[in-house]
C-alpha cells in the first residue's frame, strides 16, 4: 500500500498537509467554542465536545448547524 510513497511530490505533500491542518483547526475551534458556551446541562456540553472529537468533520459541522444555537455565550 505504501510501497510507492516516494513518488509523492512536495506539492502533493503541501496540499495534503494543508487540508489536514484546516480540518484540525476547524475541529479544534468547534471544541473550544463548545467549551466556552453555557448549555442547559453539563452533559450536553460534554456530548457536543465528544462528538466533535470522535467524529471530527461531521461532528463539527453538526455542532455549527445544531449545537451552537443551543448554547449561550458566556459574558
Amino acid at each position: 500500500m505504501f510501497a510507492n510513497i516516494s513518488a509523492v511530490t512536495p506539492t502533493q505533500w503541501i496540499i495534503v498537509l494543508s487540508a489536514v491542518a484546516v480540518c484540525f483547526c476547524f475541529s479544534a475551534w468547534t471544541i473550544l467554542d463548545a467549551w466556552k458556551r453555557d448549555f442547559e446541562s453539563g452533559n450536553e456540553k460534554v456530548l457536543w465536545m465528544q462528538i466533535c472529537i470522535f467524529i471530527p468533520i461531521l461532528g463539527s459541522l453538526a455542532y455549527i448547524f445544531f449545537g451552537k444555537k443551543r448554547g449561550n455565550p458566556r459574558i
